[in-house]
């Protein structure tokens, strides 16, 4: 039954999208994704949400760690992620269709308060699961709504709410319920990385940020790396450096003035951390993206 769901999720997919990346639709928190080749890996910070592929796979690195997933698996993401993802298998015969749909807390935070009950399970804050007919269900009747848009207002809150529902009861609900139990670690560590994406720029405490959050700096590193697979330190320079790359590939400025943008005071660093991570230096690596020598994911 699976495969019959995955087939018509690809071909919604494939109708909703006449040319390769990324594709907004009538649903704002879904967005679909269609690509007719392999590409290279790319740097992207992943929200809270739940992502799946109807045709092709992809792979996801946070960390050291790496994440596989295909149409018989899902990717959860719990908490603000900055991870390096590339599609692995597509051809212009058979292109990648993907899709993300974005996590809403509210309404995670409102069926925790109706009693869902979830089972337990660790803090990482990315996932793959196999995927279950009910979520599949759930999720191919919101991405047929986009057909539909007028339908769109009254019915896709209630499609949202019950793919929320399926998650939390599902094999990997503990890690929704986690993040949004008030007071418990794992939502002191996704307080800590709100003010981190808002503050990534601003010079860093981690002491001070522990402190913030009521956790001892000992407890904060240890649960900010089991949520994150990172410490605080290389957290911040992620979104830093992601960020760079957003100001120059889409506002054009040069590479010492998005190293000081984003909070370095050495370019000479900054270039040699950007090329750590992208694998070639600023200047080369802008120019490699606008003649199509790398694709953004």
């Amino acid at each position: 039954m699976n495969a019959i769901r995955i087939g018509r999720l690809a071909a919604c997919i494939d109708r909703q999208t006449d040319s390769d990346g990324h594709h907004a639709t009538a649903v704002p928190v879904l967005d679909l994704f269609r690509y007719s080749g392999p590409s290279l890996p790319t740097a992207v910070l992943y929200e809270p949400s739940l992502c799946l592929i109807a045709q092709g796979s992809k792979e996801v690195r946070l960390g050291d760690e790496l994440y596989r997933y295909d149409p018989a698996h899902f990717l959860l993401v719990s908490v603000d992620l900055p991870v390096c993802g590339r599609v692995t298998c597509a051809t212009p015969d058979a292109p990648y269709l993907g899709l993300r749909i974005t996590l809403d807390p509210a309404t995670i935070g409102e069926l925790l308060a109706d009693g869902v009950d979830q089972p337990a399970a660790p803090a990482r804050g990315l996932v793959v699961s196999e995927m279950d007919p009910p979520l599949l269900d759930a999720v191919l009747r919101l991405v047929e709504l986009a057909d539909t848009p007028h339908d769109v207002p009254v019915l896709a809150p209630l499609v949202l709410r019950e793919i929320t529902y399926r998650l939390l009861v599902g094999e990997q609900g503990g890690r929704l319920r986690q993040i949004a139990a008030a007071g418990g670690p794992a939502q002191r560590i996704a307080r800590a990385i709100r003010w981190l994406r808002d503050h990534f720029a601003e010079p860093l405490s981690v002491t001070a940020l522990a402190k913030q959050v009521r956790l001892s700096s000992s407890a904060f590193h240890q649960h900010f790396k089991t949520v994150t697979a990172l410490s605080p330190l290389q957290y911040q320079k992620r979104l830093r450096l992601q960020e760079a790359r957003r100001l120059l590939m889409g506002e054009g400025v040069d590479a010492a003035t998005a190293a000081f943008r984003v909070g370095y005071e050495s370019p000479s660093q900054f270039s040699r951390e950007y090329r750590r991570l992208f694998g070639a230096p600023p200047k080369a690596d802008t120019v490699a993206v606008r003649t199509g020598g790398r694709v953004a994911i």
